[in-house]
C-alpha cells in the first residue's frame, strides 16, 4: 500500500514508520550517539555521501529519521529536518537562507521570538529586515528591495489571527527571486499545507498541535525541493541543533492522534467564539470562524478548518484582561497552545513582551489581547470558566 496516497489518519499512523528486527509495533527509540560501521571501507563512504548508514545521531539517527519523513509526507514535502525547538528550526531557516547585505520580508505579528531575535540579533550579521502587515499583498509589494532574499510569513499570525494569502506570497516572492516561508504551526498539517500552496519551505513548532501533549519541546522544517533540503540539513548539521531520539519517540506517539484532537478543539473553539462573540463585556474577537473576521473567506480558502485558537479583548482592557486571566480556573494561565489542555495568555507581556512597544503596537498586540488556546475538555466547562471569570471582570 502506498501511505503516501492514503488518507490523513492513515498517514498519521503509518508514514515513516521503520522495520525493526524484532517486528516492534512502534518505532524504536535509537537512543545512541554512534553507530559502528560494518567496516573501514563502510565507514568511509558513510563520511562520502555514498552510503545511507548511520554515523553520528547529530547527523542522523533511525528515530528521528521516521519522524521527519511522516512530517514530510503530511506536509507534501521533499523531507523534513527534526530540531530541538521551534526557535531552532527558525534559526536553520535564517541561518540557510540569509547572509550579510540581505533583506528579509516579514509579518509584524509573527511569533514574538521569531521577530525579536531578528531585530535584536541579526543585525549585528548585516541582515536587514521589514515587518509589515502582510494581508496586504500590495504593502508585501511594496516592501520588497533588490536584497530580499525572504518573505516569512505566519498564517494564522500569532497572536491576532490575521490571515495571509500564501498562494500571493508565493507569486510576490518568486516574482522578485526570493524564497517563502511559512510558520504553519497554528494550524499544523492537519488544516493547511503550505507548500502545495506554493511555498517553499514550511515549519513548526511541534511543541505544539503535531505533539499535543505539553510535555517536549520541538521543531522541524521541510523543504519543497531537495536542493533547499540539504541546504538547510547541512545547516542544522553544523550548528548542532538535532533533535533527540527520545524527543522525537514523544512526538511520533503524539502525533497520531492529531486529527482527532484538532477535530474536538475545533468543535470546542467554534462553540467558545460564539459565546464571546455575544457576551457584553467582550470588545472585539478574532476567530477565523467567525463571519466577523476580516479575511474569512480568505481563510475558507486556505484552511480546511478553522482551529483552535482565539484572540479577543475586553471593553475595560488590559486590566480587565488581568483580571479575567486571574479568575479562570480551568484554562491554564501559561504559554503554549495546542495541547490537549485549554490555555489563557496575555502576549503583550509575555509571548511578544521582547518586541518593541513601538512594533506591538504597529502589528496590533494592545495591551488588551488576550491569547486563548481551546483544548479538548467539554465545550460546556471551558465556557464555563470564562463566563464566571468574566463576572469577576
Amino acid at each position: 500500500m502506498n501511505i503516501e496516497k492514503s488518507g490523513f489518519s492513515t498517514k498519521l499512523i503509518h508514514a515513516g514508520e521503520i522495520e525493526d528486527q524484532f517486528g516492534s509495533a512502534t518505532v524504536p527509540i535509537y537512543q545512541t550517539s554512534t553507530f559502528a560501521f560494518s567496516s573501514a571501507d563502510e565507514g568511509a563512504k558513510c563520511f562520502a555521501g555514498e552510503s545511507n548508514g548511520y554515523i553520528y545521531t547529530r547527523i542522523g539517527n533511525p528515530t528521528i529519521d521516521a519522524l521527519e519523513r511522516q512530517i514530510a509526507v503530511l506536509e507534501n514535502g521533499f523531507g523534513g529536518i527534526a530540531v530541538g525547538s521551534g526557535m531552532a528550526a527558525v534559526n536553520v531557516i535564517y541561518q540557510t537562507l540569509l547572509a550579510s547585505g540581505d533583506h528579509i520580508v516579514s509579518t509584524d505579528a509573527v511569533y514574538g521570538p521569531s521577530r525579536a531575535i531578528m531585530e535584536n540579533h541579526y543585525p549585528k550579521y548585516g541582515v536587514e529586515s521589514s515587518y509589515i502587515n502582510t494581508t496586504d499583498a500590495s504593502l508585501i509589494e511594496k516592501s520588497f528591495k533588490p536584497n530580499t532574499k525572504v518573505l516569512f510569513i505566519e498564517t494564522p499570525a500569532n497572536p491576532t489571527m490575521d490571515i495571509t494569502d500564501i498562494a500571493a506570497c508565493a507569486e510576490i516572492a518568486h516574482k522578485h527571486g526570493a524564497l517563502l516561508v511559512v510558520d504553519n504551526t497554528f494550524c499544523s498539517p492537519y488544516l493547511q499545507n503550505p507548500l502545495d500552496l506554493g511555498a517553499d519551505i514550511v515549519f513548526h513548532s511541534m511543541t505544539k498541535f503535531i505533539n499535543g501533549h505539553a510535555d517536549i519541546v520541538a521543531g522541524i522544517v521541510i523543504a519543497k525541493e531537495e536542493s533547499v533540503y540539504k541546504k538547510l540539513r547541512g545547516m542544522m548539521i553544523s550548528m548542532g541543533c538535532n533533535m533527540d531520539p527520545h524527543q522525537a519517540y514523544m512526538v511520533l506517539r503524539g502525533v497520531k492522534t492529531l486529527s482527532i484532537r484538532i477535530d474536538r478543539a475545533n468543535e470546542n473553539a467554534e462553540k467558545i467564539a460564539s459565546f464571546l462573540e455575544s457576551h457584553p463585556k467582550v470588545a472585539w474577537i478574532k476567530y477565523p470562524g467567525l463571519k466577523s473576521h476580516p479575511q474569512y473567506e480568505l481563510g475558507k480558502r486556505q484552511m480546511s478548518g478553522n482551529g483552535s485558537m482565539i484572540s479577543f479583548g475586553l471593553k475595560n482592557g488590559f486590566e480587565g484582561a488581568k483580571k479575567l486571566m486571574d479568575n479562570v480556573h480551568l484554562a491554564l494561565l501559561a504559554v503554549s497552545l495546542g495541547g490537549v489542555e485549554t490555555l489563557i495568555q496575555h502576549p503583550a507581556s509575555m509571548t511578544h513582551s521582547k518586541v518593541s512597544k513601538e512594533g506591538k503596537i504597529k502589528a496590533g498586540i494592545t495591551d488588551d489581547l488576550i491569547r486563548f488556546a481551546v483544548g479538548i475538555e467539554d465545550a460546556a466547562d471551558i465556557i464555563e470558566d470564562l463566563r464566571q471569570g468574566l463576572e469577576k471582570v
